[in-house]
């Protein structure tokens, strides 16, 4: 049974920072590529960031550019966010999952290829 757990969500002002974790247990995660997600009220599911197995290659949604920064921490298991220059529309469920397949720039933004998910942590970002 794989689980993920995100943390490190909240409530933060504009302009800000939050630092989103995921720990993955029950697979060998460094097997892995990982992706973040997000999804705001009324909106479809959206691509944020994912990386590689090995940490070796990053990809982002243009919107998050230079704003977000995603790694992974093998030996714990865990892989992270860190959003900074925060903007209300950010706001919204972030949720990280697991991607087996081939890391590929359409793969990874494409929600059905990945495997396991998790419940998400809230993000809000004030104006």
């Amino acid at each position: 049974q794989v689980q993920l757990v995100e943390s490190g969500g909240g409530l933060v002002q504009a302009g800000g920072s939050l630092r989103l974790s995921c720990a993955v247990s029950g697979r060998t995660f460094s097997n892995y590529a990982m992706g973040w997600f997000r999804q705001a009220p009324g909106k479809e599911r959206e691509f944020v960031a994912a990386i590689s197995w090995g940490g070796g290659n990053t990809y982002y949604a243009d919107s998050m550019k230079g704003r977000f920064t995603i790694s992974r921490d093998n030996a714990k298991n865990t892989a992270h966010l860190q959003m900074n220059t925060l903007k209300p529309e950010d706001t919204a469920v972030y949720c990280c999952a697991v991607h087996s397949r081939r890391f590929t720039a359409v793969g990874i933004t494409t929600p059905t290829t990945y495997d396991y998910w998790g419940q998400g942590t809230q993000v809000t970002v004030s104006s």
